[in-house]
């Protein structure tokens, strides 16, 4: 092993490492990594930045773009009405309808944005048929990864690998080349759902409001503002109340009938009623200060709020959003998002009540809002956040249904008929929308998710180094003699259980840029086609079963689904042996060695 091998492992290693932790972003890891394949010396700046140009890149940026414009038209928006129909009916066949709808549509459009369409809407009609969400919000997520590996454009993975290909001196994935294999494991999987999975999903009953779902009935009360109080007058955000007992203010009553939502710089007035989150502790306190009374002590369901033009709602923090690592503090959240409040947390299997402005938000933490219609509206407009406790929609313009959809299908047919490659038929899609109107060129730039384009520009920075010093000939090197001595079934098979096992606990992206080029170079050097190998990969690194973190998809529906970790073992587990042995016996028939 060269000193160059042992650098490039060692920083793989490191990446590695970093990606599992999930201490920091992917997008900053993975330019981390790029950076130190620079500094090294492994890497020219032109060889470690030239992820940047890599056509894989462009495209997914060019498809972000293209999938903004299909929902924003509304081409997707009566969904909701037929689900809804079906789930009246039958819940099994609303499990097949959801999951047939979700990999269909994340065939051709990404597939966080397909179960950021669905989740509200099925979040409603599970209320509606009187399910649980966690019997549907599962199927809706794998069945979006399982479309997801039917097309090139499915999912960024598919285009990451066709890329890492295509430098190598291999031909890239072809549109629909795919498709054969990606309907077997579609079809198994809904299968495997149908008969299996809905018996290991857990029924939990909700809450019948969203006060007593995060256990907030003892920390909503009223207080009166006394003429004595050292509050009065003063703006909100300086007020003792709020700066000594860290209390937030949701509501105010003024004169005894006009009520409304205060901003942190509404001053407050003697004989305000003031609607308070406060926990037994606080209350105490309250009780001690000067000026103030308690009105009452009773508690407040979630129709008190809704009473009014203030209501409660449920946002989950999204994947790669910039919330991460923050805390509400930090954030300002309530400043920015004009006067909306969080009243609790849930992050993962707890409800957070106390010292909210302080603890680091994640990915998938859901927080409950109190907004006026206003704020709701403002909070609809963040895309860092997804409001999805109801299933108000923003206008459409329904004008642009007919253009969007016949410039989508352009792009699909140009490149899958070798027209043009798939990077120019996406380019000239974009142009379109933007000369149709069907996108404003302020929100072609917001469309294109950037935390995702510097992550895929980064790792294929580790594909660049391993083929460049000659690592991934030294890593297949050993593979082929401990696992390709049985021959190249089994070293397949080995390849797609290895790479499943990695993107369950590390990027998906990440995985397939680090096994991809080993892949290609085993392959060649035991005298086979490159294509199983690789499609052994492609295919593995996006079904993602067995944890919350293994795919967005599957983080975005933790909080809503009220889920625990273990619930994505019982049902994903068996999922993902099923799909290892299918490909073990379907890869080699339909890419013959």
């Amino acid at each position: 092993m060269t000193i160059e091998i042992g650098i490039v492992l060692a920083i793989i290693s490191l990446a590695v490492v970093l990606f599992v932790s999930d201490r920091f972003r992917i997008d900053t890891v993975a330019v981390l990594i790029m950076t130190l394949f620079m500094v090294t010396g492994i890497l020219t700046p032109a060889e470690g930045l030239a992820g940047f140009s890599n056509t894989a890149t462009i495209t997914v940026g060019t498809m972000f773009i293209i999938s903004t414009g299909i929902f924003k038209s509304g081409a997707l928006n009566n969904v909701g009405n037929i689900l809804t129909r079906v789930g009246r009916k039958s819940y099994l066949m609303c499990l097949l309808a959801v999951m047939l709808l979700s990999g269909s549509l994340s065939a051709f459009i990404n597939d966080t944005a397909v179960v950021a369409l669905l989740m509200p809407i099925i979040i409603q009609v599970c209320r509606d048929i009187r399910i649980s969400p966690s019997k549907l919000l599962m199927p809706l997520s794998f069945g979006a990864l399982l479309g997801g590996v039917c097309t090139l454009i499915g999912t960024s993975t598919n285009m990451l690998v066709s890329g890492i290909a295509q430098a190598q001196g291999e031909e890239p994935l072809r549109m629909f080349e795919l498709t054969p294999a990606g309907i077997c494991f579609l079809v198994a999987g809904i299968a495997y759902m149908f008969l299996i999975g809905r018996h290991l999903l857990p029924d939990r009953i909700q809450a019948q409001d969203l006060t007593e779902s995060f256990g907030m009935g003892d920390y909503l009360t009223e207080i009166i503002l006394l003429p004595d109080s050292p509050s009065v007058g003063m703006p909100l955000k300086n007020a003792g109340l709020v700066q000594n007992l860290d209390i937030d203010v949701l509501q105010i009553t003024r004169h005894k009938k006009y009520k409304f939502t205060p901003t942190t710089y509404t001053i407050l007035r003697a004989n305000d009623v003031l609607k308070v989150r406060c926990d037994v502790e606080k209350l105490k306190k309250l009780k001690e200060e000067k000026g103030i009374e308690l009105k009452s002590e009773r508690k407040f369901k979630d129709n008190d709020l809704r009473s009014n033009n203030t209501k409660l709602y449920e946002a989950i923090i999204t994947p790669n959003s910039y919330m991460q690592g923050k805390s509400l503090k930090e954030l300002d959240f309530r400043s920015h998002n004009h006067g909306a409040t969080v009243l609790a947390i849930r992050h993962r299997d707890e409800i957070l009540h106390d010292k909210l402005t302080h603890g680091k938000l994640s990915a998938g933490d859901v927080l409950l809002i109190a907004a006026d219609k206003d704020q709701a509206d403002a909070l609809r407009k963040n895309e860092d956040l997804l409001i999805f406790s109801e299933t108000e929609r923003s206008a459409f313009d329904y004008s642009k249904i007919i253009p969007v959809l016949l410039i989508s299908v352009g792009v699909v047919v140009s490149a899958a008929t070798g027209l043009v490659p798939i990077v120019v038929s996406a380019l000239v899609g974009v142009i379109l929308m933007v000369v149709f109107r069907c996108i404003r060129l302020d929100e072609l730039y917001k469309a294109i998710d950037w935390k995702v384009i510097f992550m895929l520009a980064g790792v294929l920075s580790m594909g660049a180094a391993l083929d460049k010093t000659g690592a991934a000939s030294y890593i297949s090197y050993y593979l082929i003699n401990y696992v390709g001595l049985y021959g190249p079934h089994v070293l397949l098979s080995a390849f797609f259980l290895m790479t499943f096992l990695m993107t369950n606990f590390m990027s998906n992206n990440a995985t397939a840029a680090l096994l991809a080029p080993i892949a290609i170079v085993t392959a060649q050097q035991m005298g086979v086609s490159v294509r199983p190998f690789l499609m052994a990969v492609t295919f593995a690194a996006s079904l993602s079963f067995m944890t919350p973190m293994g795919y967005q998809t599957n983080t975005m529906i933790y909080g809503p689904g009220n889920y625990k970790f273990s619930d994505y073992l019982k049902v994903g587990t068996l999922l993902n042996l099923l799909l290892w042995l299918l490909a073990s016996l379907i890869l080699p028939y339909f890419f013959p060695f």
